[in-house]
C-alpha cells in the first residue's frame, strides 16, 4: 500500500443531521473529495481525463466502519492510499480522523473504483501513466 495522502475537511451545518452529528452519507462525500484531491496533488484532473482520454472512474464497491461521530465545526483529516489495483480498477484504503492523522479515528473503509470508457461506461484498462502515479 502507498503512503496515505491527507486532505482536511471542516464540518458545516449542512453536513449534520437533526441530532447535530454528520449524516452518515456525507462521510462518503468526504472520501470522494479526498480521492479527487489525491489525484489533483499528482497533477491529474478528472475533468481533463474525461475530455482528453474519454476516461471516468465510478465507485463500484464501498465498505465503511463508522466508529465515532463527527460534529459541527470539527476539523477532520481524510486519508487516501492505494491498497491495490487490477488492470481496470483501484482499491483505496481510507480513514477519517478528528483533528490530526492518527488522532481519533471516526471512520475506516475501502473503496473500489472502476476505470470506464466515458461514452460506453464499459471497463477499460487504466492508462500506464495513471498506474505509475498510483504506485508512487
Amino acid at each position: 500500500m502507498t503512503a496515505p495522502f491527507a486532505w482536511p475537511a471542516r464540518i458545516y451545518w449542512e453536513d449534520t443531521d437533526a441530532g447535530g452529528v454528520v449524516y452518515y452519507a456525507n462521510y462518503l462525500k468526504f472520501l470522494e473529495r479526498a480521492r479527487t484531491e489525491w489525484l489533483r496533488s499528482r497533477g491529474i484532473e478528472q475533468g481533463e481525463l474525461a475530455r482528453t482520454q474519454g476516461l471516468v472512474f465510478a465507485v463500484v464497491h464501498v465498505e465503511a466502519s463508522y466508529r465515532r461521530p463527527a460534529r459541527y465545526d470539527d476539523l477532520l483529516q481524510v486519508t487516501c492510499a492505494v491498497a491495490g489495483h487490477t488492470r481496470t480498477s483501484v482499491t483505496f484504503a481510507q480513514e477519517i480522523f478528528r483533528g490530526t492523522v492518527g488522532g481519533e479515528l471516526l471512520l475506516s473503509g475501502t473503496i473500489r473504483v472502476a476505470c470506464l470508457d466515458g461514452a460506453a461506461f464499459r471497463p477499460r484498462p487504466i492508462p500506464d501513466f495513471l498506474l505509475k502515479e498510483m504506485q508512487s
